[in-house]
């Protein structure tokens, strides 16, 4: 098994279990796909190869543990509307579902292997994709066996509106049919508990059935105003709850006491004006707090977890470390990964190297290209992949 040394780090952000978060001056060994050594570069062992990156910063590849990357369709006139002072309602999933149902899988195929490598080009080496944009038994199964081409970390969306008629017999729909043929495909189910989608018993049903099919649960919660999913979510013992933008002092000793990760997704806010949630109160409650990008072409139409990044240190009160984190190590945690997130030896050799002397300068430079190199399992990505 061959081994390469990279040293000239200015900065290793590694979130290592066991010691500081980062390391100056720092170099790291990997061997095949895992880490195998990091520490100062005066201490560096030996290795087959060597590359110098001549100061600049690493850090554990980004995990985006929520996506809606299978869609078809454009919605681009419907954020313009936004832009203009209307309001955002969860109603517009409704027209990427039309598009995505007219899609052949060829094409579906092309835009997730299209978005895959945006991300890819931004740092992202673990991410999540769910269905959701079909909502129906042949086109939510369609929609997971794509995703399933790109990641091992795939949900079970049906549960995210009601396409037409009556909601009760759509939830048999979905905790039936639509779910025998779903979980062959999915790791995760998760449901849209808010006012206008699906209510707190009917996302427990979902979640309940899919946990019968032996997947485990996510939720969507909390994001278009204060209700019972946060609470769910912690009442089920979740591993994550997703967007978290109203919470109460209760919602928050919830997920606390639960120890269910907050997943905040700063991407929504941006794109449809609603208040960013609060990081630093979650952070100083001793809630864990992840990042993603919750790229779908409605709400947040970003693949950019840098973007993210500068995101929540600008507008949710989080240090530029601690929103690093949330978008690596708690990202991984998010999705039960104890193997990526994280660059110490014995975990997967996924990492991005910055064009810049310190993670902070992903929110010191937003908008700026600043991934120099990305490399996933130990090897580098070139070209993009």
């Amino acid at each position: 098994m061959s081994s390469t040394l990279l040293t000239g780090i200015a900065e290793l952000t590694t979130f290592a279990t066991d010691g500081p978060d980062v390391l100056e001056r720092a170099a790291l060994v990997m061997e095949g796909s895992t880490v195998a050594w990091v520490g100062p570069e005066a201490e560096a062992p030996d290795a087959d190869e060597r590359v110098d990156l001549g100061g600049r910063a690493v850090i554990p590849g980004f995990v985006d543990s929520h996506s809606h990357l299978v869609f078809a369709g454009d919605r681009s006139a419907e954020f313009t509307a936004r832009m203009a002072g209307e309001a955002y309602a969860a109603g517009g999933i409704r027209t990427t579902v039309a598009a995505t149902r007219a899609a052949t899988d060829e094409q579906l195929t092309a835009h997730v292997g299209r978005l895959v490598q945006e991300m890819r080009r931004q740092g992202t080496t673990t991410l999540e994709i769910k269905s959701g944009y079909g909502l129906t038994v042949r086109d939510e199964a369609r929609s997971l066996a794509v995703a399933a081409q790109f990641t091992d970390e795939t949900t079970f969306l049906g549960a995210h509106v009601v396409p037409e008629g009556d909601p009760a017999a759509y939830v048999e729909l979905v905790t039936g049919p639509m779910l025998d043929a779903a979980a062959p495909y999915a790791r995760w189910v998760d449901a849209f508990c808010e006012t206008g989608a699906f209510d707190v018993d009917q996302a427990r049903a979902v979640l309940e059935a899919g946990r019968a099919h032996g997947l485990r649960g996510r939720l969507h919660a909390n994001q278009l105003g204060p209700g019972p999913g946060v609470r769910l979510a912690a009442e089920l013992g979740l591993v994550a709850v997703d967007h978290c933008t109203y919470l109460d002092d209760a919602d928050v000793d919830a997920l606390r006491d639960s120890g269910t990760i907050a997943t905040l997704l700063p991407g929504v806010e941006f794109s449809t004006r609603q208040p960013y949630p609060d990081a630093r109160r979650l952070l100083d409650a001793g809630v864990r707090v992840a990042i993603a990008s919750d790229c779908n072409p409605g709400s947040s139409f970003t693949s950019s977890l840098p973007f993210c990044v500068a995101l929540a240190v600008r507008e949710m009160g989080m240090t530029p470390t601690e929103a690093v984190r949330a978008a690596t190590a708690t990202g991984a945690a998010a999705l039960d990964r104890d193997d990526v997130g994280v660059l110490e030896p014995g975990r997967r050799a996924d990492l991005v190297v910055l064009d810049a002397p310190s993670h902070v300068h992903l929110a010191y430079r937003p908008g700026v290209p600043l991934v120099s190199s990305v490399w996933m399992g130990g090897r580098p990505l070139t070209p993009f992949s």
